[in-house]
């Protein structure tokens, strides 16, 4: 029987500035089993880094609330939550890899006092321990050296060292949910390939679940069991990652993969592109949150914003399809 660690359900999350209400999220659902890994996708500024930081309750308030919607880990609501179970809840069962390490990382604290300092926290270590146990999660994201690094500061790495330190800082205490907001940017590419098949290798061994948000498509299909496409603040298209690459149903998530450029293409050949910009949160007041982009905007699309349907193995917001 498949086990739900995790379960979003309507989430809303607002800003306040002044007397103005800006919807960063709204109505976002989905759920993750044990094991599982979920994609996360869409344009900078569609709210994905929001959602992830509402799951871990990091979004600072004010300006930030959460207005609506439930977070159920394991069956429990975290939303009801107080500071202190949260921070017992954060490193130890849900843990979150960010998009920059350096800024991420204490530049003034040695990896091994910040990698240690999570185990004495959450797993009760002495400082011995700890440590033995760093050099252990270190060799485990296959840094060379170990022993060296511990003693090192954040600026004396790569950039790609430091992002394996932030893994194995994530998981130092076998969290049950990992949450990795755009774990490959600036990266080059031969070393992004190495993150990705190190959180794989990482999360089966751990039997850990996994969000992985990207605005790149290549990277959530070669991970990802299930993704979910976001579009200003909302989910547009939610399925199995092989039917959402197969058969895309939301003129967003076609246009998306139509612009990811294919190696036997011809170099003369331009790229296609989704015109216009993801609109600013609360600039659309409205209908189709994307209908100022789309190719096939109805009448209906500028008056009501479209019901999520299904639409064989997708669920779909576009009333193209209701």
């Amino acid at each position: 029987m498949r086990e739900e660690i995790l379960k979003v359900d309507n989430l809303g999350v607002y800003f306040y500035a002044g007397d103005r209400e800006i919807p960063a999220v709204d109505g976002v659902s989905f759920s993750l089993e044990k094991g599982e890994t979920l994609g996360i996708v869409g344009e900078s500024g569609c709210g994905k880094s929001v959602t992830a930081l509402s799951i871990m309750r990091l979004l600072q308030s004010p300006p930030a609330r959460i207005v609506k919607g439930r977070i159920l880990f394991k069956g429990e609501n975290l939303l009801d939550k107080s500071a202190d179970e949260m921070r017992e809840i954060r490193g130890k069962e849900i843990s979150m890899v960010f998009q920059e390490p350096m800024t991420s990382l204490n530049p003034v604290l040695t990896i091994g006092r910040q990698i240690s300092e999570v185990l004495i926290q959450h797993l009760d270590l002495s400082k011995k321990e700890a440590l033995a146990r760093t050099v252990e999660m270190l060799k485990l994201v296959k840094i060379p050296l170990p022993e060296k690094v511990v003693k090192q500061y954040p600026h004396q790495l790569s950039g790609g060292m430091r992002q394996r330190v932030m893994i194995a800082m994530a998981l130092a205490c076998n969290p049950s949910l990992l949450i990795a907001d755009e774990p490959t940017t600036a990266l080059d590419v031969t070393v992004e390939a190495q993150i990705l098949e190190l959180i794989n290798e990482l999360k089966n061994k751990f039997h850990s679940s996994v969000i992985i948000i990207s605005h790149d498509l290549g990277i959530v299909a070669d991970i990802a069991d299930k993704v979910a496409v976001m579009y200003a603040g909302r989910i547009v298209e939610y399925s199995d990652t092989g039917s959402v690459f197969s058969n895309p149903k939301h003129p967003y998530t076609k246009g998306l993969l139509e612009a990811i450029p294919h190696m036997n293409m011809d170099r003369r050949q331009k790229l296609k592109e989704i015109r216009g910009t993801v609109p600013v949160p609360g600039e659309i007041k409205e209908g189709c949150r994307f209908k100022n982009r789309c190719n096939y905007a109805q009448e209906i699309c500028r008056l009501k914003e479209p019901p999520i349907v299904q639409v064989g193995a997708n669920q779909v917001s576009c009333w193209n399809y209701t």
